[in-house]
């Protein structure tokens, strides 16, 4: 019997490695979630400039000592447009949402707003989306729990609409109420 080649065993170590790395993401809690490099953190900035017929966002709103909703939006996105009824029933419950819009045409924003309602206490008009890199956002929609005391408390990715709304979100929100 011939001895066995090194170079023979190559290929099956690297496929045992690489089963043990897919095998030990798909064991996290949330396999489909990126972590957020900003939890705990304090909250970035946001342009001040307005989407036209709003309130422009104020930096002191995250220094208001209340849990402040900031949601990435924008008119384009089709699961931006889905989740707009949970905007305005968060509002009716007395949520505070500013409104960051990004990589959007201003007319096609403000119209959007005029015609589906407006859920923000404030909005951030961002045409070129350096302050949601800034955020970490990597595409619409994209939403944030700020704390009272100005840092992020959490990150959640995609619409807010379902299921994914009720179990991770509203337990989320929850948690940010009862946060010291």
């Amino acid at each position: 019997m011939g001895k066995i080649s090194p170079m023979l065993l190559i290929p099956p170590i690297l496929f045992a490695g690489m089963a043990g790395l897919f095998f030990a993401g798909m064991m996290r809690d949330n396999p489909g979630e990126l972590p957020s490099a900003l939890i705990g953190q304090a909250a970035p900035g946001l342009p001040t400039q307005a989407v036209p017929g709003t309130e422009a966002f104020d930096p002191a709103l995250f220094d208001a000592g209340e849990i402040t909703i900031v949601n990435f939006w924008a008119s384009w996105c089709p699961p931006c447009r889905a989740e707009h009824p949970t905007l305005l029933s968060l509002e009716d419950q007395g949520y505070r949402i500013v409104g960051a819009n990004f990589r959007d045409i201003e007319a096609n924003a403000e119209q959007y707003l005029r015609e589906d309602g407006n859920p923000f206490i404030a909005t951030s008009f961002d045409p070129r989306g350096g302050f949601a890199i800034d955020w970490g956002v990597t595409a619409p929609p994209e939403t944030f729990i700020v704390g009272a005391d100005g840092t992020i408390l959490n990150r959640f990715i995609g619409p807010l609409v379902g299921s994914d709304y009720e179990q991770r979100f509203v337990p989320m929100l929850e948690g940010a109420k009862s946060a010291p």
